[in-house]
This record gives C-alpha cells, structure tokens and sequence, in this order.
C-alpha cells in the first residue's frame, strides 16, 4: 500500500509554489508579461511583448540592417520612433524577483493564513515539521491575509508526497514512519480531486509550453511613438532685423510596425508637428531671423526635428495646416537571400535605407542642428525631408560582417502623372518637381558601410540626382534653393555628390566623428550653361554616459555647405551678399530622466552665418522634450 502511494504521488511536486505564484494559480491562460502592448493579428488577441523599448529614437535604417540579417532585434529608435518587436517567446514560469525568492520554512503554523482548524492541517503541520518539506514566502504567507484553499493545501500535500518519495529512494526504508504513510493516505484520499486537477493544469501548462516554442512567431503588430515638445529661441540673425520671440514647437509621431514572416518589416507612420512656414517661409524661425531662402524657408539656422519643408506639401505647393496627421512613412523591407534585402515604399528617405554612422545623428536625443546630424549627401534631393517625400526602392547587401553595400533609386513625385502646366514662377509649375515616377525629380543613391575594426566605423556616399528646378533638396542653407546663383528658378540641374562619415570610439565612453562632403552642381539646360561646387565637413567629440548612465552629450564645429568654385555663368557669391566662410559651433547635453523621457538643453553658433559676413553671428537655444513608448 505505501508503495502504490509514493508511485501515484511521485512528479508532482510544489510546483506552484517554487514559480512564485499562488498553487491556485495554476496557469490556466499563459502570459507573456510586459508593458508593451502587441496585437495578435491572426486571432484578434492581446498579447504582450517581452522586449522593453528604452529608446525609440533610432532610423530605420538599423531595422533595414536587423532585417537583412534575418533577425528581429530591437535596437535603437528612429529617430522616427520606428522599433521592431522580437518574436513572442514564453518566458520563464520563475519570473519573480529576488525579493520573492522562496525560503524554507520548518512550520505549517509559519504560514500565518493558513487556518489550522481541522484534522488535515494538524495531520500536515506534523509531516512538514518532522520532514521539512513546504517552501513558503519569505513573509511567511501565500499571498496576502486570507484562509487556504483546499488546492493550496492540496499542493503542499503533493510536496509532502515528493519530499517522502526522495527519503524513501536515497535512505533506509525505516527513515519514515508506517502511522506517516497511514497519514499521508488518508490525506491523499480526501484530496484526490484536488490533487488530479493540480496534475491536469501542470499538463496543461507543459502543453502550452510547448505549443508556444514550437510557434514562437506570429504576425505581429507594434505601436510604438515619440512626442518632442521644445522651446527654441535665437538671436542675431540679418542686419535690421529684431530677435525673433521665443517659439513652442511639436512634433508627434506614431509608429505600427508589422511583420508577417519574422524577418520581414511594413513600417506605417504617422506624424503631425506644429512648425510653420509655407512656400515663402512665413511664421519660420528662420524667416524671422532673415536667414531663411525667399522659397521653402531653407537655412543653416533650422533645428534637427524640424521637417524640411514646414507647412507645405512639396509636391503640389499646397499647405498643410499646424498639428495636421500626414503619413510620414510607409516601407516594407523583406530578405530574399542569406546576405540580400530589398525594400520599397511609397513614403520613405533615404536615411531609412542608410546607417547613419555619426553617433550624433537621433533627431529627439541627440544633435539639436539639422547640420550636425547627417552627411549633407544623405540629405540631397529631400533625402531627410521629415515628411516622407520619396517612393523609393533599394537593396541592401551584406558582403561580410564588416562589409555593407546599400542602393536606392527615389522619385519625389511618382504620384503625380504629369507636371502642371500653371506657373508661379517663370519655368516653376505648380508642381516643381515635375510628375511621374521615372520622369521629373530623382535620385540614385548609394552608401558602403564598413568597420575595419570594432572601434571605426566607416560610410562613403554617393548620389547622382536631378531637379526640375534650381534647388539642391538639403535644408541645409538659404543657398540652398537657388544653388546655381544668378541662374533662373526653372531651371533644371543635375548633382553628383560625394561624402564620406567616419567614427573611431577611442574610448568605451568618448567617440570622435566626422564627416566630408562635396557637391557638384551643373545646369541641365539647353539654354544656361552653368556649374557650382558646394562643400561642407564637420568634427565633434561625443560623450556617452557623461556624470550619469544614460547622459549624453556632443560638441561640434564644422563649415556649413559652402560655394567653393562656380562655372559659366554662375555666381560665386549672390548679389548683395559679402563673402565669408560660415562656421557652426554646438553643444548640447542630454539628462536621461527615465528609460522613456529625456530632456536636451543645447544651443548652437553660427559665424558668418549663409556665407554672409553681413549677417550677425547668430545663436540658437533649444530645451527639447523627448517622450517615447
């Protein structure tokens, strides 16, 4: 008989107790706990993701990299808040802190809401005390002050049950008692409905268990989003002009990232901010500081979160209104080899598809300048617009771990299935960038990524671009619209453009980057015949970790885009301006208030400022905001 009731007793031990969790507990309905909210798409369910987002302000172009490398990693954030979420996997049962580790206790009467009125508890309080075999919390109770549930003494019965089974196996066969056995019997029978349905919902959790390792991965959407709220100010500026008030900016973005293989991504964004501008630049910074192109309120003065062309839909000269939701980026990115991805959208930059290399690129937690986040090649042609301005399509190949080739073709206006016939200017239509995706403005552009050891990381750009109208497409300078100066609006130019970013980590917390860039700009015109030559670079030392994990912090100098040489009948230097190298001076410092809020106080200088010694020197303050989930 004592044989039969050790057999029967024998697997199941105090299960429920040792996973920190009530024995009553005894999951039913598993869960994979975190505060990331994921919606389960093949059956409508909420689940939870396990992975934890602590910044969301990386590009996409690091989930272009996970991609290819048939991985679904979370990184580091877009700046467009855009992250991807790993495969649902089950966590470990055990997955109490160690504040809930269990101890050992030598009593049933230990258990203060235990309620020792019956035979049962006295018959179990001396088992226990004569062979040690209940594990309870280290605050001597369950969970909380109330009675014990017959399946939790059902479980503490099992332990008991266990516990013998091992003496019995590893000792004399007179180290227990026959009156135990009796007891431990009389026990077992009493509770056999609770011990069989304690048996059935381990099964059932073992089954579920294995369940979900067999299909860890299912199609999956995330949301994940990033709100900047910033005060900016500045002074300086044209001569005769005042300072501008001191401004309260937005800029909301929300991010659904899908996968429907595991290794592949459809990125939807949405964004709304409250920058103005327009066509002529009116309510702009920039514009009040005289510093802004007559047109589309370009300038070295702009911030980094800052959309290219604020207020306006590029495409059609039409307005978009403060705080209106636009779709900012739709991508979808797929491998179809061991070492190659393609991917193609209708809203996309080419910062999606390019690394950034720069440590102090991160619109909403690093650089506070549009000049010192990016290579001014990553930015030709709207590469960097903030809006989604390009379809585009592009590869990237992995030659080696340390190797990476990436290539995309883009048209700004591949919606547009023919160019207006309406001027606003004499050859400007009312769409500028002309209509059709293999006709009007484009770009090829193509970026080699490489790491000739783990402390250097190297990028060289290159990218062949045209333009129905005079304008370079970076933001970057007032020149920036009217590149081939003393030349018409209308007229079309090509660019053939090269730079180079490079970032040696020379110690685990300080890096030293920079970047190189040249441009060459020639009329495509039958009529003008006319050439430039832009060129920009820029060093900083950057600090991770600076007085506090999580503290950031960068200083950068460096030369604004430039004209550096002209042809034909382009002008080196634009009537009525002075000319003078513009230098750029910044410091900011982020404090990491927690893994979801940050906040970036910064300013930047900028001497000469558009190549113009006329202008006053100019700074510009921003604390900025940074909220992500």
């Amino acid at each position: 008989m004592a044989k039969y009731l050790l057999a029967s007793a024998s697997g199941m031990g105090f299960i429920c107790l040792i996973a920190g969790l009530s024995p009553v507990q005894a999951l039913p309905n598993l869960e994979i706990a975190d505060k990331n909210l994921a919606i389960n798409q093949n059956d409508s369910n909420y689940q939870k993701n396990d992975s934890h987002q602590s910044n969301l302000t990386n590009s996409i172009s690091s989930e272009l990299l996970i991609a290819n490398e048939n991985q679904i990693n979370q990184d580091s954030g877009v700046d467009s808040a855009v992250k991807f979420q790993q495969p649902l996997t089950p966590k470990s049962i055990n997955s109490s802190s160690s504040s809930d580790k269990l101890a050992q206790v030598t009593s049933v009467s230990q258990l203060s809401d235990v309620q020792p009125t019956d035979w049962a508890f006295q018959a179990l309080q001396s088992l226990v005390e004569r062979y040690g075999c209940i594990a309870g919390y280290p605050n001597q109770t369950y969970r909380g002050n109330r009675a014990m549930t017959r399946y939790e003494f059902a479980a503490g019965l099992n332990a008991c049950l266990e516990r013998i089974n091992e003496l019995i196996a590893t000792a004399t066969g007179d180290l227990v008692k026959k009156e135990d056995l009796a007891t431990l019997q009389k026990l077992q029978e009493q509770f056999t409905a609770e011990l069989t349905t304690l048996r059935g919902r381990v099964d059932a959790v073992e089954a579920r268990t294995a369940e979900l390792e067999a299909n860890q991965f299912s199609t999956t959407t995330k949301l994940n989003g990033e709100v900047i709220i910033a005060g900016v100010g500045a002074t300086g500026g044209a001569p005769n002009d005042s300072d501008p008030n001191i401004i309260l900016v937005n800029r909301v973005r929300l991010n659904l990232t899908t996968s429907f293989t595991g290794k592949d991504l459809l990125i939807t964004g949405l964004q709304a901010y409250n920058f103005l501008g327009g066509v002529d630049g009116q309510g702009s910074l920039q514009q009040s500081l005289g510093l802004a192109a007559p047109l589309l309120s370009s300038s070295s003065a702009r911030t980094s979160f800052e959309p290219q062309f604020p207020g306006l839909n590029v495409n059609t000269l039409s307005s978009v209104g403060a705080n209106d939701v636009q779709l900012y980026k739709l991508l979808y990115i797929f491998p179809v080899a061991n070492k190659l991805t393609l991917f193609a959208g209708t809203a996309a930059e080419t910062s999606d598809a390019f690394p950034a290399v720069t440590p102090f690129y991160g619109e909403g937690q690093e650089s506070i300048s549009r000049f010192a986040g990016l290579n001014p090649v990553v930015r030709i042609s709207g590469g960097t617009s903030g809006t989604g301005l390009a379809s585009a399509a592009g590869f990237i190949y992995s030659i080696s771990p340390n190797l990476d080739l990436r290539a995309l073709y883009g048209s700004v206006n591949a919606n547009l299935p023919q160019k207006s016939a309406d001027e606003v200017l004499p050859g400007v239509s009312t769409t500028p960038l002309g209509g059709g995706l293999f006709s009007g403005s484009s770009v090829v552009a193509a970026q080699l990524t490489f790491k000739p050891s783990p402390d250097l990381d190297i990028g060289l750009n290159y990218a062949n671009s045209y333009h129905e109208i005079n304008i370079l497409g970076t933001g970057l300078i007032s020149g920036d619209v009217g590149a081939l100066a003393g030349v018409d609006a209308g007229t079309p130019v090509k660019l053939n453009s090269f730079g180079g970013t490079v970032t040696w980590r020379f110690s685990p917390k300080i890096a030293l980057s920079g970047y190189g860039a040249a441009l060459f700009i020639d009329d495509s015109s039958d009529s003008v015949n006319a050439s430039t030559t832009f060129t920009s670079w820029m060093v900083g030392v950057h600090f991770r970790d600076l007085f506090k994990s999580g503290n950031n912090a960068g200083i950068i100098f460096g030369q604004p885009l430039y004209r550096t040489d002209t042809g034909g009948s382009a002008q080196l230097t634009p009537t009525g301006d002075n000319r003078a190298t513009p230098y750029h001076l910044e410091g900011y410092y982020r404090f990491q208030v927690s893994d979801n809020i940050s906040i970036t106080p910064g300013a930047f200088v900028l001497f000469n400022p558009e190549g113009n010694s006329n202008n006053e020197t100019t700074t510009v303050g921003v604390l900025r905001t940074t909220f992500t989930f």
